[in-house]
C-alpha cells in the first residue's frame, strides 16, 4: 500500500498518494515550461491606468480577479474537464474547450489560454511516462489516445483543458476522480496562476520580494473558498464577465510600453 498524506476538511478524511500529490505539485511549478510567467491577465494594463499602484492595491485586484474571473470560470471547466477525460467523453471535452475559447473576450487572452494549452499538450508528449532514468536507454514514452485527441481540439486545446488532461494523467484509469483528487487538482491550477500573478506584479508594479510574498499570502487565503464556489458550479451557471479586465486587455494589446503578452 503507498504511504498517503491525508488531507482534512469539515471532518472528513481523504487521502491522496504521495505519487499523484507530487504530479500535481508538478504541474504547478513555475518552472513548467508552458509560458504562464510572460502574461499578466491584465494586471499591466491596470498598472498602466492607475488603478493598481502598491501593495494593497495589487493585492485587492488579484483576490477579485480569483474571486470574480478564475472560480467562475476555467475552474469551474477544470472541475468538470478531468472527469469527462478519465472516462474519455471526447465529446463533453470539446463542448468544454469550446466554452472557454468563445468566453476569452480578447485576441491576447485568448492567445494565452491557447499557447498555454498547445504547450502543455507538448510538453506532455515529451515527459518520460515510463519512469525512464535520464542518461540511460529507455523506451518510448506510453502511448496516450487523449493526447492525440487533446492537441487535435479545434481551433487549439486551451489551458485548462489541457491541464485536465495532465491531472487525469496522474489519477488512476480505472476510477472516477475522488473528491480529494479533483480538490488538489484545482489547488494546483490555482496555486500555479496564483505564483505567476504575485511575480507580475513585482515585476510590473514593481514591487519587492517580501510584497510580493504578502500578496501571495492573501491569495493563498482566498483559495479554498474560490475553489468551494467552482466545485458547486453546474453547467449553466459558469459565467465569463468581466468588462473592466476585458477593456483593459483590450487597451493593453496597443500599450505603448510593456513587459508582458496580456
Amino acid at each position: 500500500m503507498p504511504r498517503v498524506l491525508t488531507h482534512r476538511r469539515r471532518g472528513t478524511a481523504s487521502p491522496v498518494p504521495d505519487a499523484t500529490r507530487l504530479q500535481l505539485m508538478w504541474l504547478a511549478s513555475p518552472a513548467l515550461p508552458v509560458g504562464g510567467f510572460s502574461y499578466s491577465e491584465g494586471l499591466e494594463a491596470a498598472i498602466d491606468q492607475g488603478l493598481v499602484q502598491d501593495e494593497t492595491s495589487a493585492s485587492n485586484w488579484l483576490r477579485d480577479q480569483l474571486r470574480l474571473s478564475l472560480a467562475r470560470a476555467d475552474l469551474a471547466v477544470l472541475a468538470r474537464a478531468v472527469p469527462a477525460w478519465q472516462r474519455a467523453d471526447l465529446a463533453r471535452v470539446a463542448e468544454l474547450n469550446n466554452w472557454v475559447i468563445q468566453t476569452r473576450e480578447t485576441a491576447e487572452l485568448r492567445l494565452q489560454a491557447e499557447q498555454m494549452g498547445r504547450s502543455l499538450v507538448e510538453w506532455l508528449r515529451n515527459r518520460r511516462l515510463d519512469g525512464g532514468v535520464p542518461g540511460q536507454p529507455s523506451t518510448a514514452p506510453l502511448a496516450d489516445p487523449r493526447l492525440t485527441a487533446c492537441a487535435a481540439l479545434p481551433p487549439a486545446p486551451t489551458w485548462p483543458i489541457a491541464f485536465a488532461l495532465a491531472v487525469a494523467q496522474c489519477l488512476p484509469a480505472d476510477a472516477p476522480a475522488q473528491p480529494s483528487s479533483l480538490r488538489e487538482a484545482l489547488v494546483s491550477f490555482t496555486f500555479g496562476w496564483a505564483e505567476n500573478m504575485a511575480q507580475a506584479a513585482i515585476k510590473a508594479v514593481p514591487l519587492g520580494q517580501s510584497a510580493g510574498q504578502r500578496i501571495l499570502q492573501s491569495l493563498i487565503d482566498t483559495i479554498p473558498a474560490a475553489i468551494d464556489h467552482a466545485l458547486a458550479l453546474g453547467d449553466g451557471e459558469r459565467q465569463a464577465f468581466t468588462p473592466m479586465l476585458a477593456i483593459l486587455s483590450s487597451q493593453h494589446e496597443t500599450q505603448y510600453s510593456r513587459l508582458f503578452r496580456s
